[in-house]
């Protein structure tokens, strides 16, 4: 088993970029969640992502680059739709989907003619990649399936021995992954929601769809496989009465359930065990991951407020369902 550390500062990212470039994996921090990462160039360094991941091969992952000028090695062709969600969002919590180049190996891109480029907003995140001098291609730093990490400590409860280093950043300003949208055909399609709207990208781009169909072949990461859940169960409910009943017969059974709420559920609560989200969409965005780390580990039972579609709160919505595995009160 490896000694998993866990380092901050300048040492770290300069250990970490050493280690990527000797053909290893390092998690690393962004504003989005934590990427385990390796030089998306090295075969060996990216099937090691896939093994302490436990991660199918047929889910791709994404490319992370420290400036713009990658993106032309990374794309065969760079259409003016794509330039345009480039020039408008990044750095940030983004992924474009685009033709790749020859040089992107098949292991990154799970087979497929495209690749998936972000560049990342956070400090820590850029001023690692600058030290690593290649494009890094990461998933999220957590167990296939389990629960997303906004912390170095979350990757380590779920990483510890599976991967030598973590960088801490502290904690996710963003809370969940990156917006993907695909801008390798002629409409610009979300084939995963997050903090950038579809209203932000249809106010860049004039128009924009939402993937609805069945995923056969997984274009991006986060259609195909289950994700995001809990060791327990976990039920979504949009009618508070309905939800503290559920609560309440869990406890009365001898369970250990807890609440994952917005504010205008919490002084209606009365003693029932709860964390509060916040009382806005990116407040609740921001927080999710880390609740649901804390839940599993405090309760036998998760009943999450139903946030609905409006705006970020659909993002939001979207982690949350795959979590609960659909299952709704």
């Amino acid at each position: 088993m490896l000694r998993t550390e866990i380092m901050d500062g300048e040492q770290a990212i300069a250990r970490g970029a050493e280690r990527i470039r000797g053909g290893d994996v390092v998690a690393f921090p962004t504003e989005t969640v934590y990427g385990l990462g390796a030089d998306a160039f090295d075969r060996d360094a990216i099937r090691k992502i896939y093994a302490a991941k436990g991660r199918p091969s047929d889910n791709p992952l994404i490319v992370h680059v420290a400036d713009k000028s990658q993106i032309d090695e990374l794309a065969r062709t760079v259409s003016l739709q794509a330039r345009t969600v480039i020039d408008a969002f990044m750095p940030g919590p983004i992924t474009i989907i685009l033709p790749r180049a020859a040089c992107v190996p098949d292991c990154v891109t799970a087979g497929l003619d495209t690749v998936g480029i972000r560049m990342p907003a956070h400090p820590v995140a850029q001023a690692f990649l600058r030290a690593c001098g290649t494009p890094v291609a990461a998933p999220s730093a957590n167990r296939s399936a389990r629960i997303s990490p906004t912390s170095a400590r979350h990757v380590y409860e779920d990483m510890q021995g599976r991967i030598g280093l973590i960088i801490d950043g502290g904690a996710c300003d963003v809370g969940i992954e990156s917006t993907i949208v695909d801008l390798s055909g002629d409409t610009p399609i979300i084939l995963r929601p997050g903090a950038i709207t579809p209203q932000m990208l249809a106010d860049a781009l004039g128009r924009v769809e939402t993937f609805a169909g069945e995923v056969v072949v997984a274009r991006a990461p986060g259609m195909k496989y289950k994700h995001y859940a809990p060791d327990c169960p976990m039920v979504t409910c949009a009618d508070r009465e309905k939800a503290f009943a559920a609560y309440d017969r869990i406890a009365a059974q001898g369970g250990r359930p807890i609440l994952l709420c917005g504010t205008d559920w919490t002084d209606a609560a009365d003693g029932r065990r709860l964390i509060c989200l916040g009382d806005d969409a990116r407040a609740v965005m921001r927080n999710i991951y880390d609740a649901l780390h804390r839940a599993q580990a405090q309760a036998d039972y998760i009943v999450c407020q139903d946030f609905g579609d409006r705006g970020a709160y659909a993002s939001v919505m979207n982690r949350v369902r795959k979590a609960s595995g659909g299952n709704a009160l």
